[in-house]
This record gives C-alpha cells, structure tokens and sequence, in this order.
C-alpha cells in the first residue's frame, strides 16, 4: 500500500517542543520498556473480554511501539468513522478498525515519521487478519494541532480518541478546536490523558523528559474544563482516573508535591442549555456492555432500568450516535405524560 503524502501545510511547522518529542518518540524510544515512569502506560480502566481479543489480532511490531495511558474505546462504535490524534505506530487504529467493521473507517494523525513508518507498513498484514476485503484504516501525517491543514475535513468524523498525546501539544486550546472543527455535529472526543494537581512550573514545563514522560505538558484538571466551554464542547465528563506513581527519584524531585492522574474524559458536540430533565431506558443493544453500559463517572446505565438525568446528558444521549439505544421519556415515566396534557 502506498504510503500517504504528509499533510503538513501553511502554519503547521514544528515548534520546540515538536521537535524535542518527535525526537524523544523516535530517537530515545524504541518501545515501551524504555519509558521512565509508568505515566505513558498507565490504564484508567480494566481492558474488556472483547478488547483483549481485539489487541491480540495487532502486530507485536506495531504494540512494541505503544506508549498509551488509557483505554481508548467508547462504545458504539460499528459503521463509524474515527480519527485517532497522535496515532503512533497505529496500535489503537488497528484495534478500532475491528470494532467499526468493514462499514467503518478509522484514520490516524501522527507528525512522527518513524512511527508513521511503522504503522503503515502494517496495513495489509491487519486487513488479512481481519478478513476485510479492502483497508479501512489510513494514516496521515501532521500535527494535532492543524487538522485541517493536514486535510482532513470539518464535520467528518464520528467519534475522536486521543491516547496520552493531547499533553505533549503546546497548545492544547488549538487541539480541542481543532477537533471540535473536524467532528460531525453529535460527534465525541473521547481521550485519556495525564492531569496534574495544579498549574506546573516552569521548570517542569521546560524540562524535556518530563515533557517526553507526558508529565511537562500535563493540563490541570481544570484548565480542561474551561478550555472545553470556550471551544464548544459540552462539560468534559470524567470517566474514568488512575493515580500515576512515579518511581524516578530524580525525576520526583523536580515535579515536587505535584500529583498527576491519568484519566478519560468524553465531550460532545451537542446543543448546550437543555435543562429539562428526563427519565431514559438503555436498551442494552450496544455489543459489550449489553447488561451494563457505564457512560462515566456518575452513571451506569442497567439494561430496562430507568434512570433521572439532567438535561446536559438528556442532550447527549439523544442527540449523538446513542440515541438509538435510549428511550427518553417525562420524568415518573409513561404515565407523567397523562399529568402535562391533563387527564383524558
């Protein structure tokens, strides 16, 4: 398969801190074992049955080259398109495109040539694997920063993920609009990432492994927050967290009282200030949380079960690729509705 053209174009050139972690991704690591805190590969979450099978299909060559913190894979995903923001070496498309089918597609944006390399040189290898008759995975390189300079279209994406490479942009606030401007509207951005206690140091900023180790461009929680609102993006929702130890003693003694979580967060691109709440039913129809489907920190969803939400999520879960797998209705249920057009 032909190796894609980069996408760099106008305003997409490196920056320092380009430079340095493209060379700290390229040149100082060439797997995951020589990471020097476990930031980088620390799961928020358990990894599902049907995942663990799904990885299990991906090429040694291409999970060598991993350097995830989370687990990046919402639900619903078949039929969709997904793009993936500093993919590497292609671990995490390669696992999605089994789950979006032949129907789906999933591309990744990557500005590292090395790991481009490696993930293209792959693609075959997985559509065998996979049985699928044509690719539908593809990589792009460019910087998250400049999506649509590498051209990728607005409005034209399901669902983005992004797996601890959001905290090694320098400005993170073009990365969200960025990603606001390719999502469909209904779309997710969906990503794990490393959040810190506080605003850091400059020190910690500038220091290169540290930024490398995905903990110098670490975002204070809410910074995100903020900087979700002013892009667009409905109220990050938390999924799930993990603390992150950090067992370099050198390394501990620069970042100083500082703590540092690796976490998921989802946000929409969904009409804001609905507040009228609602009662919602899960169908469970959606493939590997038929049972139970927990959507974030605060709501897990029972199959048949009736929950009271509050508008925001009400917006959500009928407004984006959800909406087929909720009944919404008053709050009290079918009978509240006798109660706002009076009684027959």
């Amino acid at each position: 398969m032909a190796a894609e053209k980069s996408g760099c174009g106008k305003g997409c050139g490196d920056s320092g801190i380009h430079v340095d972690v493209k060379d700290y991704y390229s040149k100082v690591l060439k797997r995951s074992s020589d990471l020097k805190t476990n930031a980088c590969v620390t799961p928020a979450q358990p990894i599902p049955a049907f995942i663990r099978q799904a990885l299990k299909k991906v090429h040694p060559d291409v999970s060598d080259r991993y350097y995830g913190c989370g687990l990046v894979v919402p639900e619903c995903l078949e039929g969709c398109r997904i793009l993936d923001l500093g993919s590497g070496s292609g671990r995490d498309c390669y696992m999605l495109s089994q789950l979006v089918g032949e129907k789906g597609h999933v591309t990744g944006i990557d500005m590292t040539e090395d790991q481009l390399e490696v993930a293209r040189k792959h693609v075959d290898y997985h559509m065998k694997e996979f049985g699928f008759k044509k690719p539908n995975v593809n990589f792009v390189q460019g910087l998250i920063e400049g999506l649509t300079e590498a051209g990728l279209e607005k409005n034209s994406f399901d669902i983005i993920i992004s797996n601890c490479v959001v905290n090694l942009s320098p400005d993170k606030k073009r990365v969200l609009a960025e990603a606001y401007s390719v999502l469909k509207d209904g779309g997710e951005l969906y990503f794990s990432d490393v959040y810190s206690s506080g605003r850091l140091t400059e020190e910690i900023k500038n220091h290169k492994v540290l930024w490398g180790e995905c903990l110098g461009g670490a975002l204070w929680w809410k910074d995100l927050l903020q900087l979700a609102d002013e892009v667009g993006f409905s109220p990050p929702r938390l999924v799930t967290s993990k603390i992150i130890t950090i067992e370099n003693k050198e390394l501990q003694a620069v970042l100083g009282d500082f703590k540092f979580v690796s976490a998921t967060y989802r946000l929409f691109k969904v009409p804001k200030g609905n507040t009228k709440t609602c009662q919602v039913i899960y169908n469970g129809n959606i493939t590997g949380v038929e049972e139970s489907f927990l959507f974030d920190c605060h709501y897990t969803f029972k199959a048949n079960k009736a929950v009271e939400v509050d508008g925001e999520l009400a917006t959500i879960l009928t407004s984006t690729r959800f909406k087929e797998d909720f009944t919404c209705q008053p709050p009290g249920g079918p009978s509240a509705l006798w109660s706002h057009a009076g009684e027959p």
